[in-house]
């Protein structure tokens, strides 16, 4: 079964706008875990615009489920990773500034780096997932530098599905079939939505998590946090 993983940014968005606590990052987080999320995923930035270093610490400590935190793997980020022992690390290139994950890694090009990265984390036990295009070679070398899985960097998808599901599916299906192949485990996220959900995981069924944020909470505004969830998981269980 693909799991679903609740990417919590936009909470601690909300609650920093005004200060406070408001709304309580880490009881959304339980409640996404009560309401049937088997993950939660955080991606603390160096600005801590949204969730902050310290939210990560306290998360570890109540959550249940499995504990998804990706991030660019700068000095101080793989410090937080390491002292807090999440489930799976997943590396992201972003820049300090960046205002959203907009591309995936050039797997080839920084095969040295993220070699060693790995290699870290692989000897404090944290599954590592690397961010990548729907491209087979830098699915490849992601493989050769040691991820155990690679997320598909799904926003092209997301673009093209309004227009023509079939053809906007087409290079995630052939890039999910290549990693299948090769062994890696397959996540994918950024842009999925109840409108393009259901359909990516009825081709691609043998995903191992998509992990979902902005449309989620979106959605929950209008629906409820509870039946968003349920809605959710409903797409990945067709």
């Amino acid at each position: 079964m693909t799991k679903l993983s609740v990417n919590i940014n936009k909470v601690a968005t909300l609650r920093n706008a005004r200060g406070g606590n408001n709304p309580d990052l880490l009881k959304v987080a339980k409640d996404c875990e009560r309401f049937g999320a088997q993950g939660i995923t955080v991606h603390p930035r160096p600005d801590e615009r949204h969730i902050r270093y310290n939210d990560v610490y306290e998360l570890r400590s109540l959550l249940t489920t499995e504990f998804n935190i990706e991030g660019y793997p700068s000095e101080e980020f793989v410090k937080l990773v390491c002292e807090v022992k999440p489930n799976q690390v997943t590396l992201v290139p972003d820049k300090p500034d960046q205002l959203t994950s907009n591309a995936g890694w050039d797997t080839e090009k920084y095969l040295d780096f993220l070699m060693d990265i790995a290699a870290h984390f692989h000897e404090k036990k944290f599954r590592v997932s690397f961010f990548v295009s729907a491209d087979k070679r830098m699915i490849e070398f992601s493989k050769r530098a040691g991820a155990d899985r690679v997320e598909l960097y799904t926003e092209p998808y997301a673009a093209t599905y309004v227009q023509n599901p079939e053809v906007a599916i087409t290079d995630f299906l052939e890039a999910a079939t290549y990693a299948k192949e090769i062994g890696l485990g397959l996540n994918a996220g950024h842009d999925l939505s109840l409108h393009n959900l259901r359909y990516f995981h009825q081709q691609i069924p043998w995903l191992d998590e998509v992990s979902i944020g902005h449309a989620l909470i979106c959605d929950a505004l209008y629906l409820g946090l509870k039946e968003t969830i349920h809605q959710y998981l409903a797409c990945l269980q067709d």
